[in-house]
């Protein structure tokens, strides 16, 4: 259930245009501030995991590894994205919260 609450916020924050995506992007966005929480799927390769999480280390982001490329690329709409950035401040502390367990009931 808190899978399809991720991803069904995934896909507002897309809507909203309150996202990228693709490695390129993010890392860029990261480097300007905007991004507020970067998602990796499970399925990354190791090297991108690795490079996101010293980069967001680094800048001070937080960031979650979650779920599969499939599902993520599905939320947002396109093919074969496997990092996301979420640039809204509530968009992005809601995963979190939803991530970390915050909404056990319900």
């Amino acid at each position: 259930m808190e899978n399809n609450k991720i991803l069904g916020l995934i896909g507002l924050a897309t809507r909203a245009r309150k996202i990228c995506f693709g490695a390129d992007s993010v890392e860029e966005r990261i480097i300007k501030n905007k991004v507020r929480l970067v998602i990796i799927a499970e399925d990354a390769s190791y090297r991108t995991k690795q490079k996101f999480e010293k980069l967001s280390e680094k800048y001070g982001k937080n960031l979650i590894i979650f779920s599969n490329i499939d599902n993520l690329s599905k939320s947002i709409g396109k093919l074969n994205k496997a990092i996301i950035g979420i640039e809204d401040i509530n968009f992005a502390n809601e995963i979190k919260r939803i991530f970390d367990g915050g909404e056990i009931i319900g």
